[in-house]
């Protein structure tokens, strides 16, 4: 039912999130630039953001693996976001699980605020996790879009990013000289983490093993 105090008021313009997520090579930043876009061509004002971290292809302009580019402001924090962002009818970030958690407050105040938030980012880090602070975004969001790439091993949809560079930092930033996507079957976690999951595997059969040791004994 419509509140006593707004009756007869013009409907209020709420602000909106909208999450574009998926793996490397997925064209997440292709669709991103394509709504950016569309709300510049319905003349409203646009902030394109990008954190300072992803130096690729170019310093002022969030570009796509296909070459597709937009002009871009880079930011180092979640505070920078809310500044710039202000200023806005819509809000682009590009990459924004390199920015810091604070972002999901300020995404928050910003469509609070009625503005239009777009962000796009990986879902999943190098080694299969979640990678935050997209969980939390995709949580508040009105509108979710979930990218698929193409395996390069066997051609299947791909949800992974997988890291064919030696690297054990969970942040670096590369393109097709770091990752290929990969499809859940052709994915392969990192070493270490396989050697996790087989100290655990060990672990949890000794454990039982005891367990059946203690059993026996009460029965005798």
């Amino acid at each position: 039912m419509l509140d006593e105090a707004r009756r007869g008021e013009p409907p209020r313009m709420g602000g909106v999130v909208e999450v574009i997520c998926g793996p490397m090579f997925s064209g997440k930043t292709e669709e991103l630039i394509r709504r950016l876009r569309r709300a510049q061509i319905a003349r409203q004002k646009v902030v394109v953001l990008k954190p300072f971290l992803d130096d690729r292809y170019a310093d002022d302009h969030i570009v796509s693996h296909n070459s597709q580019r937009v002009p871009s402001v880079r930011v180092e924090s979640s505070e920078d976001v809310r500044l710039l962002g202000m200023n806005a009818d819509v809000v682009g970030i590009d990459e924004v699980q390199f920015l810091d958690a604070g972002i999901v407050e300020v995404v928050e105040e910003l469509a609070d605020s009625g503005r239009r938030v777009i962000v796009a980012g990986l879902d999943l880090d190098y080694r299969g996790i979640p990678f935050e602070p997209m969980p939390q975004l995709l949580a508040r969001a009105e509108y979710i879009t979930k990218a698929l790439a193409i395996c390069v091993v066997c051609g299947h949809p791909a949800s992974r990013s997988q890291r064919v560079t030696g690297e054990g930092e969970r942040i670096v930033v590369g393109s097709t000289d770091h990752y290929e996507a990969r499809c859940r079957s052709c994915f392969r976690a990192p070493i270490e983490e396989e050697t996790h999951a087989k100290d655990a595997n060990v672990v949890a059969e000794e454990m039982a093993g005891i367990a059946e040791g203690g059993r026996r004994q009460q029965d005798a």
